[in-house]
């Protein structure tokens, strides 16, 4: 009982976001020199980190914004985004002790992120409240603190090293597609077929007036759409 208590405690949580935390530090400074390069102020591209933890969510919202798109296209932009994170928390909630009421399953599912998600459902057994907000606690930070250091690098580095960060964010979403595209050609002719389509609306001349937002989300639901519809998955993957 001893050794699950510790388990469970906020130190623990703490310990486990460490290496989150420090993805997240490298990740958000990428964020915030693209925000700032982008139109954003300072104070506006912090605060975005810190009332989301979505960053393929916030790099998309930001370019919605610099191209001057409608709260109609970021509302359903970031729906397809980040409607991951509603089945990663009905299937956390699996996991959750009878300490989570509605308050505290509020708080903790602001702060459920892929990687946070994987930690936690890792973890053996159920899981409580004060596990989840140390786990929760350094990436935070973690994402606010290297979007305040990306912003403000901005305007004391050159152009050109700033133009090279900037694409650090873009890196993770390959280090993040790479891997399972080499294993599983689903996923590979997903990732083909949402490049193409983005290509399409960027290059072909009758769909390139149509904005970003709206091109975001018809390439998500296109690329989606066509392998779920060629090849979908069974029940037993």
């Amino acid at each position: 009982m001893e050794k699950k208590e510790v388990q469970n405690s906020y130190i623990y949580g703490l310990g486990k976001g460490v290496p989150i935390a420090l993805g997240y530090l490298s990740v958000s400074f990428g964020f915030g020199i693209t925000a700032v390069s982008q139109g954003l102020k300072p104070l506006e591209a912090i605060l975005i980190s810190l009332t989301n933890l979505t960053s393929a969510g916030q790099v998309v919202g930001v370019g919605i914004i610099a191209a001057a798109g409608t709260l109609i296209e970021m509302m359903i932009a970031q729906l397809v985004i980040n409607i991951r994170y509603c089945l990663m928390g009905l299937a956390l909630t699996q996991k959750l002790d009878k300490g989570f009421n509605t308050f505290h399953r509020m708080l903790v599912s602001f702060g459920i992120t892929d990687e946070i998600f994987g930690v936690a459902a890792a973890e053996r057994g159920l899981i409580n409240r004060r596990f989840m907000y140390g786990l929760i606690t350094l990436p935070y930070f973690g994402w606010g603190l290297g979007t305040a250091l990306g912003v403000y690098a901005n305007y004391l580095l050159p152009d050109d090293l700033c133009a090279a960060l900037g694409i650090a964010i873009y890196s993770m979403f390959m280090a993040i597609i790479v891997p399972p595209a080499k294993d599983d050609k689903g996923v590979l002719y997903t990732v083909m077929i949402a490049a193409l389509a983005s290509c399409a609306f960027y290059y072909v001349p009758v769909v390139s007036q149509i904005s970003q937002g709206f091109s975001i989300i018809i390439c998500a639901l296109l690329a989606a759409g066509i392998m779920a519809y060629v090849a979908p998955r069974g029940e037993d993957e």
